[in-house]
């Protein structure tokens, strides 16, 4: 018997964000449209891009899949900060100090950017300024952070070992402070940024789902209900480029899933933001309520997708255990997933998508630090597409070729890993009999000799799909607490109904007529 908890079944995840706030409404696009830029993805990337071009005096017209900010960035923590767990000592051995140095400080200029649209435009976002903490646990990990704040030292990051200046209600052997930065409501700011969008000129359109860049003279969108958006620039920012094959990006990205929920507390939540070092992964900040409530968030528990060594339902149990043992978590208002990409060198592809098109532009690989890159990121796009120079574009450049060994490594495993996800997803056999669905519950079943993915809803109801991503045919995988179909080889996710979820794939799963 597993030692977790015998609990068959969750609520429908919903991200804290999203739940507390309505977001406009836009329409779907019906007909052929004309624009100067086309941006794909709703998020804070393509919102921020929208609003600086639009500010610019550019006609912009943004497209979402689904509605506004309920992506990636209606499902994060919500830090803004430059401290991305331990990432500066390892730049500065693969890339170099100068590097290093810049990659900080585009954060920190992303942070500052958000912090002055706040004041700017007087955005009610539960801004807080917050010291983020890194912590260690073990001697191993202890050691670790001295290596990070030597890096912290010789790159002049505002930060120290401040093991003292901890306020977690558990021992721990060390921790490593980043001074200043910041904390939100992603939903809040995101949403005074789409009024001004609107305000300057620009057009949104949303369940307006992009299936393919047509690289003519001009690029051209084809939406979902083959309408055509020509533009003479398009940004995509849909986390996950749907047009990946240019510049063969399903080859230098992997894909990580992690886990999130809020709660009351009848301890003291901390005043800082924390993330360990050690595994599993966990996150913690405070956040408000409704009435201003202050509320713990509990964030973890990431592995790659599709790849979960246990039930997914099972992170959410381990994150509500730790939330109650130390903070006197009650019972989750809150719980949600969410996944993020991670490039080859742990810096976001920025920039130019290939080489040969000057028109296409992309962001993506933040490796789950999106907040205050994604503003920087936002920033560099707008400099590209004005022909403002930009000191940061070289660092982020998506074409960028000098692959040091530790990335060439990286490559090799990770292309390595998706075809052997390939070859033992055909290989995998149904591990359920159409009988054996409870309600609620899903699996692969086989029916007539063939493999079935079957969900049996809360109302007896049948939902059968054929289990073969519509990217690259990878086989999916069930997600019992998301009571989605997930793709270990690129991260596209369905959901029972075999509605595309989230990218690569743009086209959903066949119902299976077995």
């Amino acid at each position: 018997m597993n030692s977790h908890d015998i609990k068959t079944s969750l609520p429908f995840p919903k991200s804290f964000w999203t739940a507390q706030q309505t977001t406009p409404e836009f329409p779907v696009l019906k007909e052929n449209h004309k624009t100067e830029i086309g941006i794909v993805g709703g998020g804070i990337v393509g919102i921020i891009s929208a609003y600086l071009l639009a500010k610019a005096g550019k006609k912009v017209t943004l497209i979402e899949s689904g509605r506004l900010i309920n992506g990636v960035t209606g499902h994060t923590t919500a830090k803004i900060t430059a401290q991305h767990s331990l990432i500066y000592d390892q730049l500065i051995k693969t890339l170099g100090e100068d590097k290093a140095k810049q990659y900080y400080d585009a954060n920190i200029d992303g942070l500052e950017f958000i912090r002055q649209l706040i004041k700017e435009l007087s955005i009610e976002c539960a801004y807080e300024t917050k010291d983020a903490f890194i912590y260690a646990e073990s001697h191993y990990g202890k050691r670790k952070l001295e290596r990070e704040a030597a890096a912290y030292q010789t790159l002049g990051i505002n930060g120290e070992l401040a093991k003292e200046n901890s306020d977690l209600p558990f021992l721990i052997k060390e921790a490593l402070v980043m001074y200043d930065q910041a904390q939100f409501d992603p939903v809040l700011f995101l949403t005074a940024l789409v009024r001004e969008i609107i305000r300057l000129g620009g057009t949104i359109f949303e369940h307006t789902r992009a299936m393919e860049i047509l690289k003519e003279t001009t690029p051209l969108i084809l939406t979902e209900n083959n309408s055509l958006i020509l533009c003479e620039k398009i940004i995509m920012a849909t986390h996950y480029p749907i047009n990946d094959a240019d510049g063969l990006y399903f080859t230098r990205l992997s894909i990580h899933r992690s886990y999130a929920m809020v709660t009351r507390a009848t301890g003291k939540i901390p005043e800082g933001m924390y993330i360990n070092v050690e595994q599993p992964a966990r996150s913690i900040r405070s956040v408000q309520g409704k009435d201003g409530e202050p509320l713990l968030l509990v964030g973890g528990e990431g592995h790659q997708t599709g790849k979960s060594s246990q039930k997914t339902i099972f992170h959410y149990q381990d994150l509500e255990k730790f939330g109650k043992k130390y903070f006197g978590g009650q019972s989750p208002l809150h719980m949600w997933s969410s996944q993020d990409l991670q490039t080859l060198d742990k810096v976001p592809y920025i920039g130019q998508m290939t080489k040969q098109n000057d028109t296409i532009l992309v962001a993506t690989g933040f490796n789950k630090w999106g907040m205050s890159a994604g503003a920087a990121a936002a920033k560099l796009l707008t400099d590209t597409i004005l022909g403002q120079k930009n000191r940061y574009a070289s660092l982020f450049d998506p074409t960028r070729k000098k692959l040091k060994l530790v990335d060439t490594k990286t490559f090799l495993w990770k292309n390595t890993s998706v075809g052997k996800d390939f070859v033992v997803g055909k290989l995998k056999r149904p591990d359920k009999k159409l009988s054996d669905l409870a309600l609620d519950e899903g699996g692969l079943v086989s029916i007539q000799g063939e493999k079935v993915g079957t969900y049996r809803d809360e109302q007896g109801h049948l939902h059968k799909v054929v289990p073969v991503c519509t990217h690259l045919g990878c086989s999916l995988d069930w997600n019992d607490a998301e009571r989605s179909w997930d793709c270990a080889c690129h991260g596209s996710r369905f959901s029972y109904k075999g509605e595309v979820l989230e990218g690569p794939a743009v086209k959903p799963l066949p119902s299976s007529d077995i």
